[in-house]
């Protein structure tokens, strides 16, 4: 009979506030920001510094990080947020219901930065793969792809009043490219070092970019005049600098440098919402803000500086002496400078290195400007940014890690979780993730939760040889032990005795008895006995029956009696130091771990090595068994957690979650479920289901998992990857990409289109044989085609297709059936309610097929009837969408003459069909029309 298993999966993960691999953002509100915990996004609640709501992907299995965020600024969807991953998709949320509405598949490498236009209806994106890529976020869909830049793409601005976009790379370019004509029309090549941020302020009247260079560079912004949108005051944008440049295509014009005090590279540029203030955050721990002044008060400040040179100069007989008035030449704008614009205001120096900032647009009245600053240590500060002084107004703190996680444990009744790193213990809930309690340590090894004191009291030892006793429920250290005198690397409890043992890295195992006063809350710790060893103590375990004492010693492992404490057995065989070990619940098998790689299981009846397994990409640092099985988990450096069949020596599951490696494990007593800590901050949890599974399936499953990924990146470096060189000007190229999900849906999509053309062959058969008069029986349809005729049941399975993934399954469409699926949306064209998707699919093929069909004349009929049919459907869809624009026009001129509210509150408040009030002359509110809905609205 073949065995089956219960599979494990992941069933929470919490500890991390934020993670340095991405940027935070604030909501439109203000009172929320958004932050990066490895693969989710926390929204957080500033003022209570709780997390309100997490966005998670709904993957199965391991889940790429988030790598960049940006929030939509259109008030209509302000709740929109795009986040960007290290497997290059883009998914877009709705942050208040928290379901991902639309998943972009077009970058190869991971997403490095994200930006919505002033809209919000267009989203570009810049990735790893040098590539940028347009995207529609109202239909779903990429609009193109833009390539030029030679190394990854940093940064990204919208100049919406000429319909521009400024791209910025490591490869030391600044690129303009022309939006409405796909093609790159500037390059600016000032920089000598790998830019890293750029950023224009809300008037888009300067461009400020920072490098590794000893500057900042600004750059004024030459606007078009035809498509100049007006500012929030009512007053159109001016072009800046010279009143006839040059150059037509010179869009971007150097304005000067500013000198930076520090050597380090710029990490971050970003103007506040109203443009008075422009941080720079450098790689370090160290944000500089800058008064950003206006045109009046940096042409008064360009004036003071030359009378200043002219008095000094007077001074020394050189020039005459300036005229009181400050006529002449002073107020020309060539002779403001970037130190008349731009002046250092005030330095934020948190003290640990920054990875992020956001500024605030909703700041409160008493501080000019709030800033979010996420740090390198999983924590989140807040400063607020007053004339005078800079002061930190909060932190989001109590709920992670400053560092790694050292070590978890359970207690007994599963129902309390502490988890220690570098400085710190915390207690949990593992149900739910909450954070119970934070308890300040030294640098904790190990972790031990005593179960006969009802889980009152825990042990942890430290780097610096001390056992500190913690309350668990005050979540405080009541007592600090003299333990060794080197660190405590472990601490194994003695089954069936209120006793435990230590090791250290001093040489000695120790044993302890503990109890409870009863007129005092304290633990009492005592110590009754020690062993010396031969070189330092990594691990020690004590056997369920409490007959043998297992200590690590560098590469072997000792076995000991517990009476007597003589030598029972040696286990040879690690090359390499062994950092963990465990004994089954039975006593029969010892399995260890080794910085080797290796995971061996020994039998501790003769010390003989049973199986020696090599899985594990890395050291292991953990190994647990399952209670009451044979079972055990591992973990290790190499990110995986590894469940193994110990009689079968075989590998059951491997289980990716964690994005650094995992240094610490615990499991249940009844096995339903095991926690582990990693390197990356986080603490997960890991469910037992009631999935069974099947070794060998599961096996199969990742051969073929294996084979298929390596199919599928040869096809791509095949297929799609770049064989020519692009062209310094840059090039256009189409938005999606293939993946799994595409290539299965283009077979799927095929297969349909097979079912539908062989019914086509089959009607037009019987329609032959019908009029020659050999017709001999009715004609029976295919049941799979729903009734439907095959042009019309292609159309229903074409249409099931996401908006996002058309472009990408059309891309695996061979040509032959690229030419069926143009006859068939020649047959349906005519109907009105599809005509726009249909003439999408037919533009794609078309683009996608271009030199094949120029050098195929017999699809010139195809070509020219799809001409006479969408044509005409098309110009009466236009016509209907002009003739609804003129009258919402007509309607916001209306409303705008009568009432002083803006038309998109007065609709909110009036609702669909209801009166309109205006004012009159006294101010009072008077009915003057009644709204009736417009056709096709």
């Amino acid at each position: 009979m073949v065995k089956s298993y219960l599979r494990y999966e992941q069933g929470a993960a919490f500890g991390v506030i934020v993670s340095g691999n991405s940027n935070i953002a604030y909501d439109s509100s203000g009172k929320h920001i958004f932050a990066p915990g490895l693969e989710k996004v926390g929204v957080w609640n500033v003022r209570q510094g709780i997390c309100i709501k997490t966005l998670t992907p709904c993957a199965d299995g391991y889940s790429p990080p988030v790598t960049s965020i940006a929030v939509s600024p259109s008030s209509s969807s302000s709740s929109l947020i795009a986040t960007g991953y290290g497997d290059g998709s883009i998914r877009i949320w709705d942050s208040q219901s928290k379901i991902c509405e639309t998943t972009f598949y077009g970058h190869t490498g991971a997403v490095s930065v994200l930006r919505y236009n002033k809209i919000g209806d267009r989203l570009v994106s810049g990735g790893q793969d040098k590539d940028i890529i347009l995207w529609d976020v109202e239909r779903g869909e990429g609009i193109y792809r833009l390539r030029g830049h030679g190394n990854q793409v940093t940064d990204l601005v919208f100049l919406d009043c000429c319909k521009k976009l400024v791209s910025s790379s490591k490869d030391k370019f600044l690129k303009v490219w022309d939006l409405e004509t796909p093609h790159c029309m500037q390059t600016i090549s000032d920089h000598h070092s790998e830019i890293w941020s750029i950023d224009i302020d809300p008037e888009q009247r300067y461009l400020v970019s920072g490098s590794a260079d000893l500057e900042l560079r600004v750059y004024t912004i030459k606007h078009d005049l035809k498509a100049c949108q007006s500012t929030s005051n009512g007053t159109e944008i001016a072009d800046s600098g010279d009143p006839s440049p040059p150059n037509k295509w010179q869009v971007l014009k150097l304005f000067g440098e500013y000198q930076r005090k520090s050597k380090n590279r710029v990490a971050t540029v970003r103007f506040n919402k109203s443009g008075n203030l422009l941080a720079c955050q450098e790689a370090g721990k160290v944000v500089h803000i800058f008064n950003v002044l206006d045109e009046a008060e940096s042409t008064r400040k360009a004036n003071r500086r030359i009378r200043r040179i002219k008095k000094k100069k007077s001074a020394q007989g050189e020039a005459e002496v300036m005229k009181d008035d400050g006529a002449g030449e002073e107020g020309k704008g060539h002779e403001v400078m970037v130190s008349d614009v731009f002046q250092l205001f005030q330095t934020i120096r948190p003290g640990k290195k920054i990875c992020s900032i956001s500024f605030c647009p909703n700041p409160p009245k008493t501080s000019l400007a709030t800033i979010a600053l996420s740090l390198s240590d999983n924590l989140c500060v807040f400063y607020s940014l007053e004339s005078e002084a800079t002061k930190q107004t909060r932190a989001i703190d109590l709920h992670g890690h400053r560092s790694s996680v050292t070590s978890v444990a359970l207690s007994s009744d599963n129902t309390v979780l502490m988890s220690t790193s570098h400085n710190a213990a915390k207690i949990w809930n593992p149900t739910n993730g909450y954070c119970l309690g934070t308890i300040d340590t030294g640098f904790t090894m190990c972790a031990f939760i005593l179960p006969s004191c009802n889980n009152k009291f825990a042990l942890v030892g430290t780097k610096g040889g001390t056992m500190e006793i913690i309350d668990v429920g005050s979540a405080t250290v009541t007592e600090v032990v003299e333990a060794h005198g080197g660190s405590v690397q472990s601490i194994a409890r003695i089954p069936n005795e209120n006793g435990f043992v230590t090791g250290s890295s001093d040489g000695y195992v120790k044993f302890w008895e503990y109890g409870v006063k009863e007129d005092s809350k304290h633990l009492l710790v005592s110590n009754v006995r020690m062993k010396e060893m031969d070189t330092d103590v990594r691990v020690v375990s004590i056997s369920p029956d409490a007959k043998y004492l297992l200590v690590a010693l560098d590469t072997i492992v000792k076995v000991f009696y517990m009476d007597s404490l003589k030598l029972f057995v040696t286990l040879y065989g690690h090359k390499l130091p062994v950092l963990c070990l465990d004994v089954s619940s039975d006593g029969e098998l010892i399995v260890t771990g080794s910085q080797d790689k290796n995971v061996k299981i020994w039998g501790l009846d003769f010390g003989d090595c049973h199986k020696s397994m090599f899985d594990h990409q890395s050291s292991v640092q953990q190994v647990q068994f399952v209670p009451n099985t044979h079972y055990f988990v591992s973990v290790g450096d190499d990110k995986q957690v590894n469940y193994w069949d110990a009689d079968k020596f075989e590998l059951l599951l491997t289980m990716k979650g964690h994005h650094e490696g995992v240094c610490c494990l615990a499991i249940s007593n009844r096995g339903d479920f095991f926690v582990t800590g990693s390197h990356d901050r986080s603490i997960r949890r890991w469910d037992r289901t009631d999935e069974p599974f099947f070794l060998e399936e599961e096996r199969e499953k990742r051969e073929l998992e294996k084979m298929y990924e390596s199919d599928f990146k040869d096809e791509y470096e095949n297929n799609f990857a770049l064989k020519e060189k692009i062209p310094a000007e840059g090039a256009v190229a189409f938005a999606g990409k293939k993946t799994k999900e595409t290539i299965s849906l283009t077979d799927s999509i095929v297969a349909k289109l097979e079912i539908a053309w062989e019914e086509s062959k089959r009607r037009a058969n019987y329609e032959a044989e019908k009029v020659s008069g050999n017709l001999v029986a009715e004609f029976q349809p295919n049941p799979f085609m729903l009734g439907l005729s095959p042009p019309d049941y292609f159309l229903h399975e074409l249409l099931k297709v996401k908006t996002s993934d058309l472009e990408s399954m059309l891309l695996g469409i061979p040509f032959s059936d690229a030419l069926k699926i143009l006859s068939f949306c020649k047959d349906v064209g005519l109907r009105p309610d599809e005509v726009e998707f249909i003439t999408r699919v037919v533009t794609l093929l078309l683009q996608i097929n271009c030199n094949q069909l120029i050098s195929t004349p017999a699809v010139k009929p195809i070509l020219t009837g799809l001409k006479e049919v969408l044509y005409p459907n098309l110009k009466a869809k236009k016509d209907i969408i002009g003739y609804n624009h003129a009258a919402m026009t007509h309607i916001k001129q209306l409303h705008d003459s009568r009432s002083n509210a803006p038309l998109p509150d007065a609709i909110s408040k009036r609702g669909v069909g209801a009166s309109w009030y205006g004012k009159t002359e006294e101010g009072k509110c008077k009915k003057v029309r009644t709204c009736e809905p417009t056709p096709y609205l």
